[in-house]
């Protein structure tokens, strides 16, 4: 299985051998609602693949990672390491810069990430190298997190790794299966997504941000009980149009429930299936003291499998 290039905040990587066998075989058009760092779309096989997020430096980002030429992108996100000094342990070590791999290289590239942090946030022109600019700053901040302010500037923190081997690996894996795939990108709030075209050979898969739970895809208000519901009501549209989908969400979390949408399954209990999965997300987060409560995650369809 491919791995997404990026950290993002609720990927679903580890749940892949869960997941996929409770998809449908025979897919014409895979449509990654939600798609973030496209951990499932890239490891479903459908004719078609149509990428969606409302983040737009995403989808800004693997619209040049698909339409340019790959070769040329390696070489300008080497050039900006090169070009801000930021270290590459695996072609120097990490005694080239006076660090270790257990402390990491973060005091080396503090400086020299936030002036490139600084650079980001001040320019305005939105062209191919501002979006590998950012996914450089990705790979060098903190957790390789993607995270913006309320006025839109990127505000992590430097982190302890940089851009090794593992992480060039991915980035050219998903490139080639991108280019591979028949892949579209949209960034489109999923209200705003046309269904019109979908059929009954189509599959939808779901993964929005977690009312429950807290990352950065989650703060400002970008998710709420309204959007829960207007969601709810979106599957709803789909499964009487018979069109095959699939939700992942949690329904408790650190002491918390999804009471909404544990009252939906009940109401509709004879229209959905819902799939325990066996991972919990319960050390993913650092800050958290009290490890003890699992987080039930769970996979709802409107369809049998076959």
């Amino acid at each position: 299985m491919l791995q997404s290039p990026l950290n993002y905040t609720g990927g679903k990587f580890r749940l892949l051998p869960q997941i996929l066998p409770l998809f449908p075989d025979d897919i014409d058009t895979f449509v990654d609602l939600f798609c973030g760092g496209c951990n499932v779309g890239i490891n479903v096989k459908a004719r078609k693949h149509m990428y969606n997020d409302t983040n737009r430096h995403l989808i800004s980002l693997y619209d040049i990672l698909k339409n340019n030429n790959k070769k040329s992108t390696l070489a300008t996100i080497y050039a900006i390491i090169e070009k801000y000094n930021l270290s590459l342990v695996s072609k120097y070590g990490y005694d080239y810069y006076d660090c270790n791999s257990s402390n990491g290289i973060g005091k080396y590239n503090k400086d020299k990430f936030l002036k490139m942090r600084e650079d980001f946030n001040c320019s305005t022109k939105k062209d191919d190298y501002y979006y590998l600019l950012l996914y450089v700053m990705i790979v060098y901040s903190f957790n390789n997190q993607i995270r913006f302010n309320s006025n839109g500037a990127f505000n992590l923190p430097v982190g302890k790794r940089d851009f090794n081997k593992k992480m060039e690996n991915k980035l050219i894996a998903f490139i080639d299966m991108i280019k591979a795939q028949d892949s579209h990108f949209s960034c489109l709030d999923f209200n705003n997504f046309d269904i019109s075209a979908l059929t009954e050979k189509d599959f939808v898969y779901i993964d929005p941000p977690y009312l429950i739970t807290c990352a950065a895809y989650n703060e400002q208000d970008g998710w709420n009980i309204e959007k829960e519901k207007q969601l709810l009501t979106f599957i709803d549209r789909l499964t009487k149009l018979k069109i095959r989908c699939a939700l992942s969400n949690v329904l408790k979390s650190k002491g918390k429930e999804n009471t909404l949408l544990i009252e939906w399954i009940e109401k509709n209990k004879k229209t959905y299936t819902v799939h325990y999965l066996n991972y919990s997300y319960a050390n993913s987060n650092y800050h958290t003291k009290d490890k003890s409560d699992s987080t039930q995650e769970v996979l709802i369809t409107n369809y049998h499998r076959k």
